[in-house]
């Protein structure tokens, strides 16, 4: 008996040909259909199943997101919230590039493929990052909201006060 599986390229380019191979394997089963998705590391696997959380963002373009590059790159690049380098990667737009930026920023750490259990550190929550979500949700782009809350003087603020703040910076300028 065989199985298919999809995976991405980064895998297929650690893979060689005739000798044994081990991947790790995560399975989504649908009404129609049962899928196997193969990666070459616990971590890039781990990253696929981050990212299909992110709301828009399903097994095939997770693929084509850990194709174009490697999970600790595109950490670095959440990191960084360098939207210009995800929009390389085939099927991300501008848009889709900021939704992983302020989604997966709480999910990767500080690590090598930035993922808890990858000897990354998940960043606790906080009253900026929730201001910047909540600045997002409310329709600002994501560069806005992180610079008007960024400019915000911040002892012990709560997410609400930023909000506010912010709110009323954007509004004056």
């Amino acid at each position: 008996m065989g199985y298919e599986l999809e995976a991405p390229m980064s895998t297929f380019y650690k893979v060689t040909l005739g000798a044994p191979v081990t991947l790790f394997v995560h399975q989504v089963v649908r009404e129609d259909a049962h899928l196997l998705y193969g990666f070459a590391s616990r971590e890039e696997r781990d990253m696929f199943r981050s990212l299909i959380k992110v709301n828009g963002i399903g097994p095939k373009l997770a693929l084509a997101i850990l194709s174009g590059m490697e999970a600790d790159a595109f950490a670095a690049c959440v990191r960084q919230s360098d939207i210009a380098t995800l929009t390389r990667i085939p099927g991300v737009g501008k848009k889709t590039a900021e939704r992983l930026v302020i989604e997966m920023r709480d999910r990767v750490g500080d690590g090598p493929a930035g993922l808890p259990g990858a000897g990354g550190i998940t960043l606790p929550a906080s009253p900026e990052r929730d201001a910047v979500t909540a600045l997002i949700a409310l329709g600002y782009k994501a560069v806005e909201a992180e610079r008007a809350v960024g400019k915000l003087v911040k002892d012990n603020a709560s997410a609400e006060d930023l909000i506010r703040q912010a709110l009323k910076g954007m509004v004056k300028a």
